[in-house]
């Protein structure tokens, strides 16, 4: 079911960015917002998106929604979509919602794709295409993180993302598969460290960013974990913040004393680091994707690493979905995307020239 009309809902810097994206790419755009957004390109209007009758009102008439609120506004919008028949797509890393968008996938009329930004969403793409040149795979290891490029403070960090996402990935249990065993482990736990263009970093162990990829590959591997990555020292800060003080009991009341301490900043960088190990011809090899994104002009303006890298993903899984390169209904796995269909979008195309790092 190919479409034409789309509504954007939620008009941050990710999802005014994606609907920009996606008006320049031919679709007709509506942006939905709860505050009056001026200076657009595509049309808007105003609507209280965290009822029913409201996001009715949003979506009657469109043909496919992208969702870029906030992780808990998204059962609803998911199941205001299915109502309506509509293409649905979002950013989210939450389980509950994912697990709910699958439930309402297996009677949708229109094709139920969560997960669609930078983590779940591109890089479950990188980690299933590296497997795919092996016999058998042994490990798949997925990293990813944004960060200032010029950190301050001993958390070295910025809020350039949702602080309610933040905290619900560093709350919440992980899903991992660990010598052929699924299961879930603690998060903020697990702490390596690892090297980006000499860069020394941390990473640990954060909700959400495999999506269903511990489904897929159950049975198959014997090692897939995801991780987020920071700079030296900040988990173990966290740590304190949220367990020692507490604060794991006030997520809300969390998410507004961080960002107030670490406000978002303009220079900032994505690091992805994504491995994959197995056997070739019998040989054990390795595999990598390895790459460090900047801050880059689109349409005429500087975007951050995090907002372009998010709603150019979401876009090019969109562009795909409007080609007929992708299911036209059901329950969409990122790792189902096929990479090089992915690079050959529009938006897709700006994830091969990302300055540092390389493929093996």
């Amino acid at each position: 079911m190919s479409f034409d009309r789309i509504a954007i809902l939620g008009l941050g810097k990710v999802g005014r960015l994606a609907a920009e994206l996606l008006h320049e790419s031919g679709l007709e755009v509506t942006g939905v917002d709860a505050h009056p957004v001026s200076g657009l390109p595509f049309a808007f209007k105003t609507a209280d998106l965290t009822g029913e009758s409201g996001l009715r009102q949003a979506l009657t008439g469109q043909q496919a929604v992208l969702s870029c609120l906030p992780w808990h506004l998204n059962k609803g919008v998911s199941s205001a979509a299915h109502g309506l028949g509509l293409h649905y797509f979002d950013l989210t890393e939450d389980v509950g919602t994912t697990n709910h968008i699958r439930a309402l996938a297996e009677t949708s009329k229109g094709l139920m794709a969560p997960q669609c930004g930078l983590a779940p969403g591109f890089v479950g793409i990188v980690a299933a295409d590296l497997a795919r040149h092996f016999g058998k795979v042994r490990s798949i290891r997925m990293r990813v993180g944004a960060l200032p490029r010029h950190p301050t403070g001993l958390l070295g960090y910025a809020f350039n993302w949702s602080p309610e996402g933040v905290v619900n990935e560093y709350l919440n249990d992980c899903e991992v598969i660990e010598h052929g065993v699924r299961k879930t482990v603690t998060a903020m736990e697990w702490t390596e460290k690892l090297f980006i263009d000499g860069n020394e970093l941390e990473a640990f162990t954060t909700s959400g960013g495999l999506g269903t990829m511990c489904e897929t590959y159950e049975g198959v591997i014997e090692n897939l974990d995801y991780k987020t990555i920071r700079y030296p020292g900040h988990v173990k800060l966290m740590n304190f913040f949220f367990h020692e003080l507490l604060m794991r009991e006030r997520r809300a009341d969390a998410g507004q004393i961080l960002t107030h301490a670490k406000p978002p900043v303009d220079d900032d960088v994505v690091y992805i680091h994504v491995s994959a190990e197995g056997w070739i011809d019998g040989n054990l090899r390795r595999k990598e994707f390895v790459r460090a994104y900047h801050t880059r002009e689109i349409a005429g303006k500087e975007r951050t690493a995090i907002a372009w890298t998010t709603s150019a993903s979401a876009a090019a899984v969109i562009e795909m979905t409007r080609k007929g390169a992708l299911p036209a209904q059901g329950f969409l796995k990122q790792e189902t995307v096929p990479l090089d269909a992915f690079f050959a979008t529009r938006t897709g195309s700006f994830f091969l020239a990302g300055r540092g790092g390389h493929t093996a």
